[in-house]
C-alpha cells in the first residue's frame, strides 16, 4: 500500500497554510440516502473556498495541538485506507466490547468506515478508523479462540465463514489491510485473564470499582467490571491510567466501588473478595505510570462529532483533567461542548482530515450559510441536516425532532435499543457470549444476586459515592428514565403476548384460525413464496395489507425482501423501523402467520434460505 501524500500535511513549525479546498463539496456525500431529508443550510462558495487552517489559526491567535501529543491511532496514517465497500470482516460491537460481529462495510470515507452489522439493521451500524485494533480479518476469532457472534438468522453450528461469502457472493477484507498492531509490545506475562485489579469507570469517570481482566488481546487488556454487564467493558492497553493494582483506592483516599451485589459495600475487603471468588491480584509491581498526555487549553484539533459521528470538525480544548479533554466545536454554543478520553481514537491533530481525504466541518458562521428557496431547514443553528438522532438508519433530517443537536435531543445520549438484548426479547436464541458474565467476573452473594443489568449503575450506586460536581449527574432523571423503561417494556409485553411463545400458534391452537379471519388475504400465502418475495414485492405486501404508501416506503428504504422479511421481530417493527402500534400488529401478525404455514419449517425459519448451497 502507498504511504497518504505527505505534502499536504502541516508541520506545527511551519508557517504553510493547509488547503481545505472541497472538503465541504465532499462533505455533501452525506446528503440523505434513500430519500430522507436534504440538507437544509449550504455553506456560501465564499466560505468553501477561503477557509484554511493556517489562516484560521493566525486568525484566532490560537496553537494546534502538537503532533507528538497524539498516539498511533490518533495520528496520521501510514497506509492508505484500502478497505472497500461491501467487504467482509470480524470485529468488536462498541456497544458489547466482549463480542465479536460478522461486520460488513457499508461506506468509506477518507481513512475512515462506516461498518455494518450483518443481519441488522443500518441504524445500528458505526464509524471506526481503518486502522483500528477492534478489527480483524475473517476467521480470526476461529485462529484466537474468540466466540463469533453470527448473524441474525444463521445457527452457530451451522455458520461456516466460506459457505457463507460463497453463498451470498461476498468478499472478505484481505488480510494485508489489517495492520500488524502491539507498537507497545505484548502485554507482559503477569497480567492473565481472570485476575483481579481496580479500574475507573469510564461512563462515569468519579466511579473506581472493582474489576477482573476478562481478554488480552495483542497489547490490550478487556476490563470488565464484576457483577455488571459488559456494556461497561473497555479495552486498553496495561499503562493505562484508567487501571490500578488491588489496594489503589485505600492508599490514595477514594471510594472503592464493591460488585453488584456485595453483602456490605461500604466493608469491602479485597482480601476476603479474593478468596471468595478463588482468584487473584495483578501484581502491583507490573503497573507503571503513563506520562501525563501534555494536551492544554486553548489547543486546536480535530474531532469526531459523537453527536453525529459520520463528521470531524474544528474543535478547541477548553479544560483537561488526568484522563480526558473538554472539547468545543468553534463556532457552536458552548451546550454542546463535552469531554472526550485523552486516548480517544476519535481526536486527531489538525491537518488529518486533509491528509486522509475526509471532509472537515469547519466553524459554523451564521453569515457563511445560505437557505436554498422552498428548501426545508433545519431549525438549529449550524446544523446543515446531515445526520440524525436515531442513527445512521436516516442520513438527513430538516426538524428538532430528528436533529442530534435540538434541544429535545441534546442530552439524549443514545436512542437506539440494545441490539443483542433486542434480539433476545424477541424470543430468538441469544448468544450467550454476551448474556452471561464468566465465572471467573461474577459472584453470586447469598444465591440472592439479581441480574446484573438490573438497575442504573450509577442509580444503585448513590448511596455509597459523592458525585464530584462537575460530573453534572442528574440521579433524579436516571430514576424516571428507569422507571419509565420499566413501564415502557411492560407495555410492550402485554401488547404482543402472542409472540411471547418461541411458536405462538402451535401453542395456541386458535391462534392461526383467528387470524386467519382478520387477515383473509395471508392465510394463503406459503413461507417458501415469501422467501422469494424482492424488495418491491414486500412493500407491495405491506401496502396491500395496510392500504398506504408511507410504511410500503419505510420496507423499500431498508431494503427488506422476503427472506429478510420472514426474520422481522417485533422489536424490529415497532421499535427500530418506528411502526405505529396498530399496523406493527399487522404486519407482524401476518409474519407469524408465514412462519407457521406447514412447507416453512422451523430450520428454515431460523435460518432462512440464504443458509442453504
Amino acid at each position: 500500500m502507498k504511504q497518504p501524500n505527505r505534502k499536504r500535511k502541516l508541520s506545527m513549525d511551519s508557517k504553510e497554510h493547509l488547503n481545505l479546498d472541497g472538503c465541504l463539496e465532499q462533505a455533501e456525500e452525506g446528503r440523505p440516502r434513500d430519500g430522507a431529508a436534504p440538507l437544509s443550510h449550504v455553506p456560501s462558495a465564499a466560505a468553501q473556498d477561503t477557509w484554511s487552517w493556517g489562516q484560521y489559526l493566525k486568525e484566532q491567535k490560537a496553537i494546534a495541538a502538537p503532533v507528538e501529543l497524539f498516539s498511533q491511532d490518533q495520528s496520521f496514517p501510514e497506509y492508505e485506507n484500502g478497505f472497500q465497500v461491501g467487504m467482509r470482516l470480524e470485529g468488536i460491537d462498541p456497544r458489547h466490547p466482549s463480542v465479536f460481529c460478522v461486520l460488513s462495510i457499508a461506506e468509506v470515507c477518507g481513512y475512515r468506515l462506516r461498518l455494518h452489522f450483518d443481519g441488522y439493521l443500518s441504524c445500528y451500524d458505526f464509524w471506526t478508523n481503518a486502522g483500528s485494533p477492534d478489527i480483524h480479518p475473517i476467521g480470526w476469532c476461529g485462529k484466537t479462540k474468540h466466540e463469533l457472534h453470527i448473524p441474525k438468522g444463521y445457527r452457530k453450528d451451522k455458520f461456516v465463514w466460506m459457505n457463507y461469502l460463497k453463498a451470498c457472493k461476498l468478499q472478505n477484507a484481505p488480510k494485508k489491510l489489517f495492520r500488524n498492531r502491539s507498537p507497545n509490545g505484548p502485554v507482559p506475562k503477569e497480567f492473565q485473564v481472570g485476575m483481579k485489579l481496580e479500574a475507573v469507570d469510564r461512563k462515569n469517570p468519579s466511579l473506581v470499582c472493582v474489576a477482573t481482566i476478562a481478554d488480552i488481546v495483542e497489547d490490550r487488556l478487556l476490563v470488565h467490571f464484576d457483577n455488571w454487564d459488559d456494556s461497561y467493558d473497555y479495552w486498553c492497553d496495561v499503562n493505562s491510567p484508567y487501571v490500578q493494582p488491588v489496594g489503589w483506592c485505600q492508599e490514595n483516599g477514594r471510594t472503592l466501588i464493591a460488585p453488584q451485589g456485595y453483602p456490605d459495600p461500604e466493608n469491602f475487603s479485597w482480601t476476603e473478595y479474593l478468596e471468595a471468588t478463588q482468584t487473584s491480584a495483578v501484581p502491583a509491581k507490573v503497573f507503571k505510570m503513563r506520562l501525563p498526555h501534555g494536551f492544554l487549553p486553548n489547543m486546536k484539533l480535530e474531532v469526531v462529532d459523537k453527536r453525529n459521528p459520520r463528521l470531524i470538525r474544528v474543535a478547541t480544548i477548553i479544560d483537561v483533567d488526568d484522563q480526558r479533554l473538554k472539547v468545543h466545536f468553534d463556532g457552536w454554543d458552548h451546550k454542546y461542548d463535552y469531554w472526550v478520553d485523552a486516548d480517544s481514537p476519535d481526536i486527531h491533530p489538525i491537518g488529518w482530515c486533509d491528509v486522509t481525504g475526509h471532509p472537515l466541518e469547519v466553524p459554523y458562521r451564521a453569515n457563511d450559510v445560505k437557505i436554498l428557496p422552498g428548501q426545508a431547514v433545519c431549525p438549529t443553528p449550524g446544523c446543515r441536516g446531515i445526520g440524525h438522532i436515531r442513527g445512521p438508519r436516516y442520513s438527513g433530517h430538516h426538524s428538532a425532532f430528528g436533529c442530534p443537536y435540538s434541544d429535545m435531543n441534546l442530552k439524549k445520549e443514545a436512542t437506539l435499543h440494545d441490539r443483542l438484548r433486542e434480539q433476545t426479547q424477541a424470543n430468538l436464541e441469544p448468544d450467550s457470549s454476551h448474556l452471561k458474565l464468566k465465572s471467573v467476573c461474577t459472584l453470586n452473594f447469598n444465591r440472592k444476586h439479581e441480574k446484573a443489568n438490573s438497575q442504573p449503575r450509577l442509580v444503585q450506586q448513590a448511596k455509597c459515592l459523592k458525585i464530584k460536581e462537575k460530573e453534572d449527574l442528574d440521579l433524579d432523571n436516571l430514576f424516571r428514565e428507569y422507571s419509565a423503561e420499566r413501564t415502557q417494556q411492560a407495555l410492550h409485553h402485554s401488547v404482543f403476548m402472542t409472540s411471547l411463545s418461541a411458536q405462538p400458534f402451535r401453542d395456541l391452537p386458535l391462534g392461526r384460525e383467528q387470524h386467519c379471519k382478520l387477515l383473509p388475504g395471508v392465510a394463503d400465502i406459503q413461507a417458501g413464496q415469501v422467501a422469494r418475495w424482492t424488495v418491491d414485492q414486500v412493500a407491495e405486501f405491506v401496502q396491500s395489507l395496510l392500504g398506504g404508501e408511507d410504511h410500503a416506503k419505510c420496507f423499500k428504504k431498508e431494503q427488506i425482501d422476503g427472506k429478510a422479511f420472514l426474520l422481522l421481530t417485533q422489536t424490529d417493527i415497532v421499535k427500530v423501523m418506528k411502526i405505529k402500534l396498530g399496523p406493527a400488529l399487522k404486519i407482524y401478525n401476518s409474519i407469524l402467520m408465514f412462519r407457521s404455514s406447514q412447507d416453512f419449517t422451523e430450520e428454515d425459519a431460523v435460518l432462512g434460505q440464504e443458509a442453504r448451497g
